[in-house]
């Protein structure tokens, strides 16, 4: 099996903020996150897709394809934005980066067959920070 990745960049601003809770509730288990005035990241994506070399070109899957489709439907749609308010597929989620990563998976998952017959999405890795990210394999979550 070969593991292929490709990396993304993009900015966007959020704040974490459970609306069922009070302004206290949310400062306390959010800290800083819960700014009423947001806050931003310089985030990194990295997708991982695996599965064996089409015997015709040598590729899992065209990278130039992966990163346009990436482009297109995920960092485009995030870049510069406010990930509560500006995002359509993030209406009504807590703006974590672990519901950030869940959502980005849903989307490129259901994209990548139209640009590989030989390649599974495997893994998305989000960086929120240079020190914290998330990985996410596209298990079901119970």
């Amino acid at each position: 099996m070969l593991y292929v990745s490709r990396k993304e960049h993009f900015n966007a601003a959020h704040k974490l903020y459970n609306p069922a809770w009070t302004k206290e509730k949310n400062t306390e288990v959010f800290g800083p996150c819960a700014n009423e005035n947001w806050h931003g990241h310089n985030f990194d994506l990295i997708v991982t897709v695996k599965g064996l070399p089409d015997p015709d070109t040598g590729f899992v899957v065209d990278l130039k394809k992966l990163s346009t489709l990436i482009r297109n439907e995920v960092t485009d749609k995030l870049d510069h934005k406010n990930l509560n308010m500006d995002v359509d597929f993030m209406k009504g989620k807590l703006a974590s980066c672990e519901n950030l990563a869940i959502e980005i998976w849903k989307i490129l998952d259901r994209n990548l067959p139209a640009i590989t017959a030989f390649g599974k999405l495997h893994c998305i890795r989000l960086y929120e920070t240079p020190r914290n990210y998330v990985e996410y394999f596209g298990e079901p979550l119970q």
